[in-house]
């Protein structure tokens, strides 16, 4: 039981080498350039970069008379 238990975890093994070697890799360089083109061209809708004019989570005020 115990090599066939070792042969199986080792085909999942195979299988799981095999199915990363398959993977499309990108350089870490054309990456960054990537990301940082990204950031530059989505920078005027971000409010973490360019503020918010209100608060978006504050309560909205409801004035009622009694």
């Amino acid at each position: 039981m115990s090599s066939s238990s070792n042969l199986i975890t080792m085909r999942k093994i195979v299988q799981q080498l095999r199915f990363e070697a398959k993977i499309n890799r990108v350089k870490v360089s054309q990456a960054a350039a990537d990301l940082q083109q990204f950031c530059l061209e989505n920078a005027q809708q971000d409010p973490l970069v360019t503020g918010m004019s209100s608060n978006p989570f504050k309560p909205p005020r409801v004035c009622s008379f009694l």
